[in-house]
């Protein structure tokens, strides 16, 4: 270190503020949490990562996840001591929002409390998440993607390379079935399960139960059911023990469940057996070259199942699914089931989450719908221009053009509505999203959020007729 002029030694610059990103959800969420933490570190190699999260899922996960400093709940009252160069509250727990907004950042992004005491949301990314809420069957920003796009680079999410699950050795020939959801319409029944169990080891397959302490009495059950011989550790296994199982392992066949995530994180191939009220394309595996199974039904991805049981789930055969996991298993080529949807994750074009279809399904007017919202969305927060939602819907509109002329007449009539009403100062009813039809709620939802979050600012209002004005320009050559 050389000397200043005057011969004193030169003054240290001070330590950059650190980020905080509040992740007070279950552990599934912090894993998805994980790429924030890399890419946060990345863009800032010298600025401290401090995460607050629930110690109990923590704590296991330290020894996988990127470097940063993690504190429980119950450390909080330390935390308004610093300021913070960026806060991200990825939870939404009321007292998260209530810290979040308690706390000096320099920047603050999610939910949080203002002085005011009304709940707000910070950053674009974060309101545009925010209104899927409900509303989210036609989102194809996985929930990776929405924790970042608001302080990350979206070159640097699209540029970064995550590994493909391990190639099965051979005569590793054990599948791990993990049992649980936090929702029992997320995973299938106990007789699933044991007949599942059966048609693996027919075709010489070693089958191993696997859950937390919560599916113990799930696991009794399909023992019985299958009475025969079968490895049960649920309940057994920390979550260390449960990734060095892993490792043993060719295949695990999951519901959309936390340890999925800390499997496939692992570099164990995951099958998820995506059912109930979840959308694969913000909770699927996010790691490229794992499998998800799902119902060929026009409901699949709801945010709230709608009948007394879920149909998609009983679309699941364990005959069916078997032969699929005894292909992957043994490195054979996957075909979906008859009447069911197999993907493959994957990268778009673009760099970002994609479920690429497996086989020769015709696409989906739903899946249409879904690359036309991911276009709009993306050109409107300048992730690309105004040329990929035309490009999007030209082909939504070849493949279905009924139903691309009643979208076009709906965004007029949405587009005049909203025009009509902000100029005179008047505020959208409590219930104008669900007014619409779900194919234009994206638009409808985004729009309502955003105006009662800026409390009906010029900006706020001007922000949300250029949405709606670019997605009708988009859609106009097939208005009539």
């Amino acid at each position: 270190m050389s000397a200043s002029p005057d011969g004193q030694a030169p003054a240290q610059a001070p330590a950059p503020a650190p980020a905080l990103v509040l992740q007070m959800q279950r552990m599934g969420d912090i894993v998805l949490s994980f790429p924030l933490f890399l890419w946060l570190k990345r863009g800032a190699p010298e600025r401290p990562v401090w995460v607050v999260a629930e110690e109990q899922f923590y704590q296991g996960l330290k020894a996988v996840s990127p470097p940063v400093v993690y504190a429980p709940w119950t450390a909080v009252d330390h935390l308004p001591a610093s300021e913070y160069s960026l806060l991200v509250n990825l939870s939404h727990r009321p007292e998260a929002a209530i810290l979040a907004g308690g706390l000096r950042a320099a920047t603050r992004l999610g939910p949080y409390r203002d002085q005011g005491d009304h709940l707000r949301v910070g950053g674009r990314w974060q309101l545009y998440r925010a209104s899927l809420t409900g509303n989210n069957r036609h989102n194809r920003f996985h929930w990776v993607e929405l924790n970042a796009l608001d302080c990350v680079d979206h070159r640097q999410i699209a540029s970064t390379v995550f590994d493909t699950p391990r190639t099965p050795a051979p005569g590793k020939d054990r599948v791990g079935l993990f049992l649980g959801a936090s929702q029992e319409e997320k995973r299938p029944p106990a007789a699933f399960w044991a007949a599942l169990a059966h048609a693996l080891q027919r075709r010489g397959l070693a089958v191993v139960l696997l859950g937390g302490p919560a599916e113990k009495a799930l696991a009794a059950e399909v023992r019985a059911l299958h009475g025969g011989t079968l490895a049960d550790f649920s309940g057994q296994l920390s979550l260390e023990q449960f990734m060095a199982a892993g490792q043993t392992m060719s295949l695990m066949i999951t519901p959309d469940t936390g340890p999925m995530h800390v499997a496939a994180w692992s570099g164990l191939q995951t099958l998820n057996l995506s059912m109930g009220p979840v959308n694969p394309w913000e909770t699927g595996p996010f790691n490229p070259g794992h499998y998800v199974l799902g119902a060929g039904i026009s409901c699949q991805g709801c945010w709230q199942c709608r009948f007394v049981r879920p149909r998609c789930r009983e679309r699941f055969d364990p005959e069916q699914v078997a032969y699929l996991a005894w292909k992957l298993a043994r490195g054979g080529r996957p075909m979906p089931p008859p009447g069911m949807r197999l993907y493959r994750t994957g990268r778009s074009a673009a760099g970002f989450y994609q479920l690429e279809p497996v086989g020769r399904a015709a696409p989906r007017a739903g899946d249409g719908l879904g690359e036309f919202w991911r276009g709009a969305f993306g050109a409107h927060f300048g992730l690309w221009g105004q040329d990929v939602p035309r490009r999007d819907w030209l082909a939504l509109a070849g493949a279905h053009p009924k139903l691309a002329r009643s979208f076009a007449r709906g965004a007029a009539r949405l587009y005049g509505r909203v025009a009509a009403l902000l100029p005179a100062g008047g505020a959208l009813p409590p219930a104008f999203m669900e007014s619409w039809p779900p194919m234009l709620r994206p638009a409808a939802g985004y729009v309502q959020m955003a105006l009662e979050n800026a409390d009906y600012s010029p900006d706020s209002r001007d922000e949300c007729l250029g949405l709606l004005g670019a997605v009708l320009a988009s859609v106009s050559s097939v208005s009539s």
